[in-house]
């Protein structure tokens, strides 16, 4: 399986010949859901969730569907009926050929007077794991690449590293880094690498790598 990374909390999964786009949010490229087979959204905050990149995926493939919960899908079923499918904790469900898990219930705490939204972490093919915005730990399940959220207004680095350490995988790329400056990224890879002993990496924007 070749996992590409998009802007920000975007992936691109392919395999056999079919693709899964995870989370094509406000910025992420424009395109990054087109050429879609299956298109996975964890919650609905903006820089996961944007409507028109994924009308731009949907239009591109008609067979294009969707899986995501229901505060999501109840915003896209009118405009793609019959093609986006409401998901929760404890589903599993085949898309475009990848096995897919579904882990959580709620959005990391930004602030205790925001309100907490739903939100899902989709574990792909029983190695890939996905976590939108939150810590989630899929139970019992052992995950060979998690996508690690590195910098959020709802995370710190001490949380970050305890995560990677409770989940324990193979390895870790992180995701959710835009807003994380170039000057401060040998920081964070430093602190990851050396309290958690995990294989770290990050992958630029377009760049692939084998998973699974």
């Amino acid at each position: 399986m070749e996992l590409t990374k998009k802007t920000h909390a975007c992936v691109r999964l392919e395999k056999d010949g079919q693709v899964l786009v995870i989370d094509p949010g406000l910025f992420t490229e424009q395109d990054a859901a087109v050429g879609a087979d299956a298109i996975l959204v964890t919650h609905e905050h903006m820089d996961h969730f944007h409507e028109d990149r994924l009308r731009a995926g949907m239009e591109a493939n008609p067979a294009a569907e969707i899986w995501t919960l229901a505060s999501v899908a109840d915003q896209l079923s009118a405009a793609f009926p019959g093609r986006v499918h409401t998901v929760g904790e404890g589903d599993t469900f085949s898309a475009a050929g990848f096995d897919v898990e579904v882990h959580g219930q709620l959005h990391a705490v930004i602030h205790p007077d925001i309100p907490r939204v739903t939100n899902v972490g989709f574990l792909v093919d029983g190695t890939v794991f996905h976590p939108g915005d939150a810590f989630t730990v899929p139970e019992g399940r052992a995950v060979d690449t998690l996508l690690l959220p590195v910098h959020a207004p709802w995370n710190k680095m001490s949380e970050v590293i305890d995560y990677l350490r409770e989940v324990a995988p193979r390895q870790a790329i992180d995701i959710h880094d835009s807003l994380l400056q170039d000057h401060a990224r040998p920081v964070y890879d430093g602190m990851i690498g050396n309290l958690t002993g995990t294989d770290h990496s990050r992958l630029a924007a377009g760049r692939s790598t084998d998973v699974g």
